[in-house]
């Protein structure tokens, strides 16, 4: 038998070996993989000295070992959090990052005002934007499209899993729900926008989140988020409102290429908790 808190120390040393920046957070929340219980709880068992059984104990090592291996954490517990939901989430799906959840924060504002919203998410990924308005705006209608068949089923079974009613197609955004066109409140997005060339640094984005939802398609990274926001101009009725997620160093490029698009008024970008900007919003002009 192996004391809990030696088992959690253990991990955090060899994971901290590799560079695990959250080496601590991660092994215990393996552990509380492993033994099926909530963070709450594996942290009142180990205050108890509870220790582990063989088996557990080797199944614990095996993940730690993948986690070394730098496979995502996500991957290997099967669920990331994004905002008040947990979703399914593993190989051939973009795992939802925390700064994601500030254009949620964003869409809630924008159709505060909106009784029933018409909502488009396009390259939706898992589902998380799209889900998570849904989830928290359920007079909303929401739809959603996501390009790779293999994010899309993952984004299907999220909506599934959860019970919240969103259409969600597999297709192309730039020619997404055609018998919307005119009618859409709000667009949200967080397309591909990595530079191409710009290889990710950590191993768990380079070598475990898909291609396709990572680059922009040129050397700046917005070929692809422009073609994105011209189908949302499409989309929108005058006055509806684009939300759109971007690169740190994308703060000023973006929104400047919206500009040029001629259809946007009042474009404006906000920086997420870190301080860095993160998302831009827009409105379709009123012509």
């Amino acid at each position: 038998m192996t004391g809990l808190r030696a088992a959690v120390d253990a991990a955090t040393a060899q994971l901290r070996e590799v560079g695990v920046p959250s080496a601590r957070a991660d092994a215990l929340a393996l552990l509380a993989h492993v033994r099926g219980v909530p963070g709450a709880e594996l942290q009142r068992q180990l205050v108890l000295g509870a220790t582990l059984d063989a088996a557990t104990r080797q199944a614990y090592d095996e993940l730690v070992a993948q986690r070394r291996a730098r496979v995502p954490l996500q991957h290997l517990t099967g669920t990331a959090p994004f905002r008040h939901l947990e979703l399914a989430v593993g190989p051939g799906v973009f795992v939802p990052r925390p700064e994601t959840e500030l254009l949620v924060d964003l869409a809630l504002r924008a159709v505060a005002d909106v009784s029933a919203p018409t909502v488009v998410d396009l390259c939706t990924g898992s589902g998380a934007i799209a889900l998570a308005i849904k989830h928290e705006l359920p007079a909303a209608d929401v739809s959603a499209i996501e390009l790779d068949p293999m994010a899309h089923a993952w984004a299907a079974r999220n909506r599934d899993n959860l019970g919240l009613d969103v259409e969600i197609d597999c297709g192309a955004a730039e020619s997404a729900f055609p018998d919307l066109d005119g009618g859409v409140d709000l667009v949200v997005s967080n397309p591909p926008y990595i530079p191409v060339g710009m290889v990710p640094i950590d191993p768990e984005v380079r070598d475990h989140d898909p291609e396709v939802a990572l680059y922009g398609g040129s050397e700046d990274g917005l070929r692809i988020p422009i073609v994105v926001a011209a189908r949302a101009a499409q989309l929108l009725r005058p006055g509806g409102v684009l939300i759109m997620e971007h690169a740190d160093s994308q703060g000023d490029s973006l929104p400047a290429a919206l500009r040029q698009q001629g259809v946007w008024s009042r474009v404006s970008d906000h920086l997420d908790l870190t301080e860095r900007p993160r998302a831009v919003t827009a409105v379709r002009r009123a012509w």
